[in-house]
C-alpha cells in the first residue's frame, strides 16, 4: 500500500463526528469559508456538515489547522489527568469513610485501592490517550473528532471538580456538536448530587432544586450556543443540515460504524422505522445503566462514552480512543476480566484488518463491501464485548465488596457468582 493511500484511508476514516466525505480538511474549511464571503450559505449544498461555531473557528486557524489539532489533543491528555487525579482522590474519602465504619467484609481487604497503586493512573490515562494509535491517526486526518474529544474531557473534568456551571456550559457544547452527548446529562447529575450530600461535609440543597438548576444551565447554555450560532450565519440553515444529518443518516459512506452497510441494503418504505430503533439504542441504555450505577457515576460517564462511540450514526477511531483513555482507571478490575485476552485480540486484528480490506475492495478490486463490513461488524462486537466485561467485572468487584471475597452455599461449599 502506497503512503498516498495511507494518507487518503486515514482521512476518510478518521475524519470529523459530523463531516464524513472525501475532501481534504483545509480545502472543505476553505470551501466553507469562501462560501461565507461570497454571503452564501455553506449548508446550501450537501458537503458541509460541521457546526457553524467551528467554521468560524478555523476561520482565524485555517492556517495553523495541524497546530490547532496537536494542541487540542493536549488539552485532552491535560483534562483527562486532572479529572483522574480528583477522581482517585474522592475514590480514596470513600474508602477511608467506609473503613471507618467497618463496611467491608475482612475477606475482601485485597479489594481496595492503595496509593502506590494509583499514584500513575492519571498519567497512564493521559498517555493512553496521547500514544494511542487511534489518537495519533485522528490528529494526522485532522479530525475535528478531537474537538469533540476535548469539550467531553473539559465537560468530565468540571463536573469531578463539582462546578455545576461549568459541567453544564460544557455539556451543551458537547451536545450541540453532535446529540449524542445528551446522554451524559444523567450521571454528571448523579454525581454532583452525590457531592452536595457526602458525609463529611452535607449541604442542605433540595433534590429537585438541583435538579432544575443544573437542567436549567444546561438547556440555557445549549440554547445561547444555539442563538450564537444562529446570529453568525444569519440562517437556521445549519440545524437539518447538521442534527438533520446526524440522526437521518442519508450518507451511505462506509465508516467503521454499524449504520451504512444495513441501510445501503434496506428497502426505502422500512428505512425510517429502523432508523428509529437505531438511534435510540444511544439513548435507550441510559436510563437502566443510571438506575444500576447510580452510585458509581463516574463508571457511568466511562459506560455512556462507549456506548456513544459504538452506536452513533457516524462514528470514528477517535471516538473510540476518548473511552479507552479510561481503562487504567479500571486497572483493579483485571482479576475479575473473563475474555479480555480474546477481546484484545480481536480488536487488534480488526484495526489492521481494515486497510487491508478497504485497499482490496476499493483499490484492488478483488474483494467487495461485505469484506470490508465483516470487519466492521467484528470490530464493534469486540468493542460491546469489552465494555459488558469491564462492566461485570465492576458489579462482581462492588459485590464482594458487600458480601466478601470467598463466597459459601448454606451447606459451606465454595459458591459462583452469576450475573444476571
Amino acid at each position: 500500500m502506497r503512503f498516498d493511500e495511507i494518507l487518503e484511508y486515514a482521512t476518510f476514516f478518521f475524519w470529523p463526528g459530523s463531516v464524513y466525505c472525501r475532501i481534504p480538511f483545509s480545502l472543505l474549511v476553505v470551501e466553507g469559508l469562501a462560501l461565507l464571503d461570497l454571503g452564501v450559505s455553506p449548508y446550501s449544498g450537501d458537503v458541509f456538515h460541521e457546526t457553524p461555531l467551528i467554521i468560524y473557528l478555523f476561520h482565524f486557524t485555517v492556517d495553523y489547522a495541524e497546530i490547532v489539532f496537536i494542541i487540542v489533543d493536549g488539552i485532552t491528555a491535560v483534562a483527562l489527568y486532572l479529572a483522574i487525579q480528583i477522581y482517585n482522590k474522592n475514590v480514596f474519602r470513600k474508602q477511608k469513610y467506609a473503613l471507618e465504619s467497618d463496611r467491608y467484609p475482612h475477606d475482601c481487604l485485597e479489594l481496595l485501592h492503595s496509593p502506590k497503586e494509583m499514584l500513575y493512573i492519571p498519567l497512564k490515562v493521559a498517555m493512553f490517550y496521547l500514544l494511542n494509535p487511534f489518537t495519533i491517526l485522528s490528529c494526522v486526518a485532522k479530525s475535528t473528532c478531537g474537538l469533540n474529544n476535548a469539550v467531553i474531557a473539559l465537560f468530565i473534568l468540571c463536573t469531578l471538580k463539582g462546578s455545576a456551571l461549568l459541567s453544564g456550559i460544557f455539556l451543551a457544547l458537547a451536545t450541540y456538536q453532535s446529540i449524542y452527548p445528551l446522554t451524559l446529562f444523567a450521571p454528571a447529575l448523579l454525581f454532583l448530587l452525590q457531592r452536595l450530600y457526602i458525609p463529611v461535609n452535607p449541604r442542605r440543597t433540595s433534590f429537585w432544586f438541583f435538579t432544575a438548576q443544573y437542567a436549567f444551565i444546561y438547556v440555557g447554555s445549549l440554547l445561547v450556543i444555539t442563538g450564537l450560532s444562529f446570529f453568525l450565519l444569519g440562517s437556521w440553515d445549519f440545524i437539518p443540515s447538521v442534527y438533520g444529518f446526524i440522526l437521518s443518516v442519508p450518507d451511505l459512506t462506509p465508516n467503521i460504524g454499524l449504520f451504512w452497510y444495513f441501510f445501503a441494503e434496506m428497502f426505502e418504505h422500512f428505512r425510517l422505522f429502523f432508523i428509529c430503533v437505531f438511534q435510540i439504542n444511544v439513548f435507550f441504555y441510559t436510563i437502566p445503566l443510571s438506575i444500576k450505577l447510580k452510585e458509581h457515576p463516574v463508571f457511568l460517564i466511562f459506560m455512556q462514552i462507549a456506548i456513544i462511540s459504538i452506536f452513533k450514526s457516524y462514528p470514528t477511531v477517535g471516538d473510540v480512543a476518548l473511552y479507552m483513555a479510561f481503562l487504567p482507571v479500571w486497572g483493579h478490575l483485571y482479576r475479575f476480566l473473563r475474555n479480555i485476552f480474546l477481546v484484545s485480540c480481536v480488536l487488534l486484528v480488526c484495526s489492521a484488518l481494515f486497510p487491508v480490506l478497504w485497499h482490496l475492495w476499493i483499490y484492488a478490486g478483488s474483494a467487495n463491501s461485505n469484506f470490508y463490513y465483516a470487519i466492521t461488524l467484528l470490530f464493534n462486537v469486540g468493542q460491546i464485548l469489552l465494555v459488558s466485561d469491564y462492566f461485570y467485572a465492576y458489579l462482581r468487584r462492588e459485590h464482594h465488596l458487600t458480601h466478601g471475597l470467598y463466597l459459601k452455599k448454606k451447606d459451606g461449599t465454595e459458591a459462583t457468582l452469576v450475573l444476571k
